[in-house]
């Protein structure tokens, strides 16, 4: 724990580190390519996942664990992120209330491949399929926006994707003593009037992939007469 040098990401894999309660440090695990992500989630342990993919750290709290523990463990959470990314947020996530984002990293939920053409009839699941879906489709969503950026001296009002309108805001949020930057998407259909809608004073941005439009965001010049 105590080597400064980064070692080098294997972005397709998640390393994972077990909290040592006698020794109130966390240690790397290692454990057979066979063995699923899952698999290593116990009730007595506190585990942290590195996963480079998704530039996330999550802290998983088993069911037995303490608060004494959990306390500790977040408080060494931010040394073992610098080792690998400064910019990877951190989460907390406790046994039986993991979120979405969660289950896909370690494997309880599959992640959809929304890139592939759709064939046959339209989709119709249930609603809690629904939800997940469209869940699915926000955290992608944050993903390409953070990969994009903002222009300097603009700042996000708005961005479309397909058929849906959402809203877009920043917010800093403390967690124990950490600063980390929340992104949050929100639908606007009952905000924004049916007919056509003139967009004053915000200037469009088109994200292309292979000559299609993944996306569009509506940007806003930054009012710095106040600073």
């Amino acid at each position: 724990m105590s080597d400064d040098t980064l070692p080098e990401l294997d972005k397709e894999k998640i390393i994972v580190f077990q909290y040592n309660d006698q020794l109130n440090d966390f240690q790397e695990l290692e454990f057979a390519d066979d063995i699923e992500i899952h698999e290593l989630l116990d009730p007595d342990f506190i585990l942290l996942f590195i996963d480079p993919n998704r530039y996330r750290v999550w802290i998983w709290h088993g069911s037995n664990t303490t608060t004494r523990m959990k306390f500790i463990a977040a408080k060494l959470a931010p040394s073992i992120r610098d080792r690998y990314g400064f910019g990877f947020k951190i989460a907390a996530v406790d046994e039986g209330n993991e979120t979405l984002g969660f289950k896909i990293a370690t494997g309880v939920e599959k992640e959809i491949d929304y890139t592939e053409a759709q064939v046959g009839p339209a989709y119709e699941g249930t609603q809690e399929d629904l939800e997940l879906l469209e869940s699915l489709s926000r955290e992608k969503i944050l993903l390409l926006l953070e990969k994009a950026g903002v222009p300097e001296g603009y700042e996000r009002k708005m961005v479309i994707v397909k058929n849906q309108i959402f809203g877009y805001k920043e917010y800093d949020r403390n967690y124990l003593g950490t600063v980390i930057k929340e992104k949050q998407l929100f639908p606007l259909k009952e905000e924004v009037e049916d007919g056509p809608y003139l967009a004053e004073n915000y200037t469009p941005r088109m994200l292309f992939s292979f000559n299609n439009v993944v996306l569009t965001e509506l940007l806003k010049k930054v009012d710095n007469k106040n600073n």
